[in-house]
């Protein structure tokens, strides 16, 4: 008998690790901890590496836990550190678990800033670096481990991303968001002298994901970091003394993420992740031989390597349409892979999850958009329903990763295109920034000419085809129903902007900022805020509309969705609206999940199959 897949409510309730921000290992290299939500929320799990014990949730209470940090050996407690997100709005706060107690408490109390979910220990744990808006936009602070007082150590005038502790405890290696897309990496001296950013011929240039080597290595006290300057991202070492770079790769594919080899006697190395697209490996370097090797589990995507406190093995994250994300050790002396958590569960079969194939079709324009074809196993003829599954961003990609809603669409019987279009990563930088200022523009058109793609090979009926995305992909979803309105049986967005002028006023300063470098000025550039807002076009929309949102979303305000279900109503167009209360821009709880993908995929097939 053949297996069955589980019914969309089943693979939605399967859990996965947090990929985004990683995990920690403690620091005497025993124990992991990461957040995962096989509770049917975001928790801290700890977890022995040797495998002895099950995972443990250390977390509890309301809100959404991430990136576990524990505190440095010879601090005086072995405290475990998270961010904590309440109800959906990415107001984070610095939330600290003491394992001989079992205790949690609040380090930022009281705060009406947001905080950035990535933070720092110092070497001595006795202080934390963290990111406040508190003065209107992401800075950096510093503060005592067990909370307390702030001194601003940081005001770059952008918005600041992550940061990192020096091992010598006397500087911070701040990301900041620079112009356009790029990133800076500030190197900041904690006695109060001036912030210098990572430069090259005296101009800054693009540098982010900074790791400082430890101490007790050939290298000690230079900073590893990724640029994009020559297209691709790659990476280099920085010498803070004398401005010195030295570029370590070169060539196509990112290498990102990069991690430090502890000082064990083996010389310094470096691993990272490289991606080829919507797939990525694992690479060591070992910096004396300039000897690169790479690993790779299987055909997926691998994030955040992390070595192992005897410089044996790498902890990593790995995820695939046949796996959901989960916690692996790769033994570097023989290769071999094992798993530590599994969220996948035991009665599944991966094998009958389906795996999508990489192709290129034409653009509106002509130019080759690649994207992720996902062909059902019961081919319908040419009349067959298809969907174009439209990723977020838009400085995003759909990935060869874990996606329960492609599983299901295509155990429907629906083809599933997933364009990369226009504004995509993993392609180079001139992909990435090709639909800067144009958003809205050619990047709709790359979604569309999906739609004609799949008519002209036979995969799909032109009226049994539908659009959606989430965040950037809904609004690319309903530029593309008011744009070409004929091309749709309908189309669902969810979290979308609609109106740019109000989504612009709407948000917070991090996020006008992106705007403000990557479309225009809302009056300056009134005509193209204008033209580009579907909300103003909704009376071309000819097919069936979903709406779904968070009512906490900083980044597209569930209003958006709110006063353009009223006017297509309105109109006496269909409108469907789901608002979430409790949610925000990412939905966190695993019900809000579950209850939102139904009223999606029903929405669907009732367009496409009714």
């Amino acid at each position: 008998m053949t297996a069955r897949l589980p019914d969309l409510e089943t693979m939605l309730a399967i859990p996965h690790v947090d990929a985004d921000y990683g995990f920690d290992l403690s620091s005497d290299g025993r124990e992991v901890a990461v957040a995962w939500n096989r509770s049917g929320q975001w928790e801290i799990h700890t977890l022995p590496l040797d495998g002895s014990a099950h995972p443990r949730q250390v977390s509890q209470g309301p809100g959404a836990k991430f990136n576990p940090r524990w505190a440095p050996q010879g601090s005086g407690a072995q405290r475990l550190a998270y961010a904590l997100d309440l109800d959906g709005s990415e107001s984070f706060d610095l939330y600290a678990w003491d394992p001989a107690t079992g205790t949690q408490s609040n380090l930022t109390p009281d705060t009406p800033d947001a905080l950035q979910p990535n933070y720092a220990y110092s070497p001595d744990g006795q202080e934390s670096a963290f990111l406040s808006d508190r003065a209107g936009h992401f800075a950096a602070y510093v503060m005592p481990s067990d909370g307390g007082p702030a001194r601003l150590v940081l005001d770059p005038g952008r918005p600041a991303w992550d940061v990192h502790w020096s091992p010598d405890g006397q500087h911070l290696a701040v990301e900041v968001e620079g112009p356009g897309q790029d990133y800076l990496t500030y190197v900041v001296p904690l006695d109060g002298g001036p912030a210098t950013p990572i430069r090259l011929g005296g101009e800054p240039i693009p540098a982010r994901d900074a790791r400082w080597a430890p101490r007790d290595v050939s290298v000690g006290g230079r900073l590893a970091f990724v640029s994009e300057r020559a297209g691709w991202h790659n990476l280099a070492l920085y010498e803070p003394q004398t401005g010195e770079i030295e570029w370590l790769t070169e060539g196509e594919g990112d290498k990102e993420q990069p991690a430090w080899s502890p000082p064990t006697g083996n010389g310094p190395r470096l691993a990272y992740v490289v991606g080829h697209g919507p797939l990525s490996e694992l690479a060591v370097l070992d910096l004396a031989q300039r000897q690169e090797t790479r690993y790779r589990l299987a055909p997926g995507v691998h994030h955040r390597p992390r070595w192992t406190s005897d410089g044996r093995g790498l902890l990593f994250l790995f995820e695939s349409p046949r796996r959901p994300a989960d916690l692996w050790h790769l033994s570097l002396a023989d290769g071999a892979f094992r798993r530590l958590t599994e969220s996948r569960p035991p009665d599944l079969d991966g094998g009958i999850l389906a795996l999508p194939n990489m192709v290129s079709y034409p653009s509106l324009d002509g130019t080759p958009v690649p994207a992720l074809l996902y062909r059902p196993e019961r081919q319908a003829g040419s009349g067959q329903p298809a969907v174009i599954y439209v990723h977020g961003g838009p400085n995003w990609l759909t990935q060869v990763a874990w996606d329960p809603v492609v599983q299901y669409m295509v155990g429907r019987g629906w083809t599933v295109l997933a364009p990369n279009y226009r504004g995509s990563t993993g392609y180079g930088r001139d992909w990435q920034l090709a639909n800067r200022f144009d958003l809205g523009g050619a990047d709709t058109g790359d979604v569309v000419a999906g739609a004609d793609y799949l008519v002209g090979q036979g995969l799909a009926g032109p009226a049994r085809i539908a659009v959606t995305g989430r965040s950037y992909g809904g609004y690319l979803t309903m530029t593309s129903l008011t744009q070409y309105p004929d091309r749709w049986a309908g189309g669902s967005a969810v979290v979308p902007f609609l109106n740019w002028f109000t989504s612009h006023a709407n948000s917070r300063p991090d996020l006008q900022h992106w705007d403000l470098e990557n479309f225009g000025h809302p009056e300056r550039d009134r005509s193209l805020y204008y033209e580009r807002s579907p909300f103003f076009f909704l009376n071309r929309i000819s097919a069936p509309v979903q709406l779904i949102c968070g009512a906490h979303d900083p980044r597209c305000p569930a209003s958006e969705s709110v006063q353009a279900h009223k006017a297509l109503t309105a109109q006496g167009k269909s409108c469907d609206l789901a608002l979430y209360e409790d949610e925000g821009h990412s939905f966190y709880k695993t019900a809000s999940v579950v209850d939102a993908e139904r009223r999606r995929m029903a929405f669907l097939a009732g367009v496409l199959e009714g």
